[in-house]
């Protein structure tokens, strides 16, 4: 058996990682060998914990266990804890996952007496690459290019980049699409990247707009990005701009350029372009708009917005 504790905001690599374990598993009982837990309560925790796997072989438990951090167990519950991590069955690998809300700015308190109890165990922190240090970006594209058998020149991974940021998923999925373009050669060109893959450019312009107040031409160039994109996509991309929106407007006046740079992810000259566009926006109006938003995302996800463009729509419209 193992224990294993991915935690961090990069929910691609922690899908990643519970993939690799999943691959050790017999496919024939997939459903009985692969189980998955959100948060359990302390006497179901520990009753998972002493699971036993059946005939059908070697066994994996995911626990979601982000909630966890926000409580604090008993020196007593910590104890049958470890106790049955240390017992639990030979053919069972049990993964505890925290995935903390991505671009939230949020740590797990490593004071905690679990988190050291888990970080004792095979555990990896899964933490998103900052735009700004492209360096790293570049070094995972070419790595995640090599494993699709491609290779990208230098103005290529500048385009990507440029054009689709950190997003690892985003990134992955792109470069399966760069591939197929590609083929039969195996390099990737900037040329390529710009043909053929998703820019932000346009949804630079969307939200420039909307830093403006201009709603009705932001309606507009919303319109023009359903096009390439799915509804959901746009909204996941406009939250995370909001929440660094959010963070630069009320913290412009107690720090410097490089804090807010530190605290949104984003480059130090891109951090002094936002504040200049968002001058003459009121803070108010950027928290309504993201919870305008966020009651969206809910009721989509949900199955109660009848019509998903629309709800979106009304979301930005709404004062």
């Amino acid at each position: 058996m193992a224990i294993y504790f991915f935690y961090g905001e990069e929910d691609y690599n922690i899908e990643q990682e519970i993939g690799k374990l999943k691959k050790g598993l017999d496919k024939n009982f997939i459903e009985m060998a692969f189980k998955t837990y959100n948060n359990p309560k302390f006497p179901d925790l520990i009753s998972i914990l002493r699971s036993q796997p059946m005939m059908f072989g070697k066994m994996l438990i995911v626990i979601n266990c982000l909630d966890y951090f926000s409580k604090t167990f008993e020196d007593k519950e910590m104890k049958e804890i470890e106790k049955a991590i240390e017992d639990n069955s030979e053919n069972l690998d049990i993964a505890f996952v925290a995935q903390i809300p991505r671009d939230s700015g949020k740590k797990l308190d490593s004071r905690k007496k679990f988190f050291k109890l888990l970080a004792k165990q095979n555990s990896k922190e899964c933490a998103t690459i900052p735009t700004y240090k492209t360096a790293e970006l570049e070094s995972w594209i070419i790595k995640q290019g090599k494993s699709k058998d491609i290779k990208l020149d230098k103005n290529a991974l500048t385009a990507i980049i440029s054009q689709i940021g950190n997003n690892l998923r985003q990134i992955d999925k792109e470069l399966d699409k760069l591939k197929l373009f590609a083929y039969p050669k195996d390099l990737i060109t900037a040329d390529m990247v710009r043909e053929i893959c998703i820019s932000n450019e346009d949804l630079f312009a969307f939200s420039d707009y909307l830093m403006e107040g201009k709603k009705d031409i932001a309606l507009l160039e919303y319109r023009k990005l359903l096009d390439t994109r799915y509804p959901l996509e746009i909204l996941s991309t406009l939250q995370t701009m909001l929440r660094r929106w959010i963070i630069l407007k009320a913290r412009s006046a107690s720090a410097s350029s490089m804090e807010l740079a530190r605290m949104t992810g984003m480059h130090e000259y891109v951090v002094k372009l936002n504040l200049q566009k968002l001058k003459s926006t009121n803070l108010k109006d950027l928290v309504r708009l993201k919870q305008n938003l966020t009651d969206a995302e809910y009721r989509i996800k949900s199955g109660q917005a009848l019509d998903v463009e629309k709800e979106v729509e009304n979301a930005l419209l709404r004062g």
